[in-house]
């Protein structure tokens, strides 16, 4: 059975979508999901990451957020002290995490509590990205952009 899904056909009739299709095509070859994570959204603005990195201390991740994309890394130091272990079963090998972020999501606070590291985030939309109410005018008090009232009121 085949899972990978070819995007060629799409490419071709679209303009302006090439980074949809990379964004699906980097979905689809993400095969490991390791380390498990949520996302939550708190309110209509407010989301959450939480990364389940048991055995890592916080000294170990490194968290970094470039324009839509953040990226959650994490390199256990070597142990000294390893000791012979019969089982080993809590996960110690590196991994890097990326997440796509839309636009205007802002990522703030990083918390690390009981091998969960929580990254907090919040959409911030620029006022001029924002929905505006224009006022309609009558014919009497219409204006031009950039004319003031002075030029009415100018003695002759």
């Amino acid at each position: 059975m085949r899972t990978a899904f070819d995007f060629t056909p799409y490419r071709r009739s679209t303009v302006g979508f090439d980074r949809l299709f990379n964004l699906l095509e980097a979905g689809a070859r993400e095969e490991d999901g390791y380390p498990p994570f949520d996302i939550q959204k708190i309110d209509g603005d407010n989301f959450r990451i939480t990364v389940a990195v048991a055995g890592f201390r916080p000294e170990d991740i490194e968290i970094v957020a470039h324009q839509n994309l953040l990226t959650v890394t994490g390199k256990r130091a070597d142990d000294a002290d390893k000791g012979e272990y019969i089982h080993r079963g809590i996960a110690a090998r590196a991994f890097e995490r990326r997440f796509q972020l839309a636009d205007f999501i802002e990522v703030g606070a990083a918390t690390f509590e009981h091998g969960l590291l929580s990254i907090e985030m919040k959409r911030v939309v620029p006022e001029a990205m924002k929905p505006r109410r224009i006022e309609i005018g009558g014919s009497a008090s219409t204006k031009r952009l950039g004319e003031t009232k002075e030029k009415d009121t100018e003695p002759a």
